[in-house]
């Protein structure tokens, strides 16, 4: 018995080692970076807002819940409903999309970062910066006051700015993968692999503390 013990220890570690190593090293990267700082919030600005509630005044069919918000100095509403969102201006007009100057200026108001290009991203892509945002999307790409290239994504319609990502992101989302065993999407944590290899490292550990015990009982007799 000991031996089968001794020999799934031995197997199992090796054979799992490389994705304990990869767990051990990305865990360690999670515990020094902040997730703030990750999500780029040291970037982003809050300057006051003044809201102008006496020319708003109409209905919105379908909605479940509007919001408030400032774009370029106007107050907007951007409504939930059950065919998606929607945007309208103070009269109730729906809102068209901003302009690619607009996106710069927006960016520049509401960030320490320095706009220097715009593009419209309508292609959801696996694994990408921008997933699980809704599309289509303006990526910014801006620098900081270090000069290292950090890129911005904006909702074409109320302006949000609904995603910073820079190499220390990039980094996380790597290690993040890794930790879960999804190098393609990084987001799926019911995968099989995962569980496979959570249970072997679970056996693992158990065998070991298990010949751990053994072995010190064989010592005191």
């Amino acid at each position: 018995m000991k031996l089968i013990v001794r020999n799934t220890h031995k197997y199992l570690s090796f054979f799992i080692s490389i994705q304990l190593l990869l767990w051990t090293v990305s865990g360690i990267y999670f515990a020094f970076n902040k997730i703030e700082n990750v999500r780029g919030e040291q970037y982003r600005l809050q300057p006051p807002f003044k809201y102008s509630f006496k020319n708003i005044e109409f209905e919105i069919p379908g909605a479940t819940s509007a919001v408030l918000k400032k774009r370029l100095g106007k107050t907007i509403i951007t409504a939930s409903t059950k065919t998606g969102m929607r945007y309208f201006d103070e009269e109730g007009d729906p809102l068209k999309k901003i302009s690619f100057d607009e996106a710069k200026q927006i960016v520049a108001e509401n960030t320490l970062l320095k706009p220097i290009a715009v593009e419209e991203v309508s292609e959801s892509k696996k694994g990408s910066e921008y997933r699980g945002r809704q599309l289509p999307i303006y990526k910014v790409t801006t620098r900081n006051a270090n000069d290292k290239e950090i890129n911005a994504y904006l909702n074409i319609f109320s302006g949000d700015i609904v995603a910073i990502r820079s190499a220390q992101w990039r980094i996380w989302d790597l290690m993040w993968g890794f930790h879960i065993m999804d190098w393609q999407e990084r987001d799926n944590i019911d995968n099989i692999l995962l569980k496979i290899f959570s249970v072997l490292a679970l056996i693992s550990s158990l065998s070991g503390i298990l010949l751990f015990f053994k072995i010190d009982i064989r010592k005191e007799t």
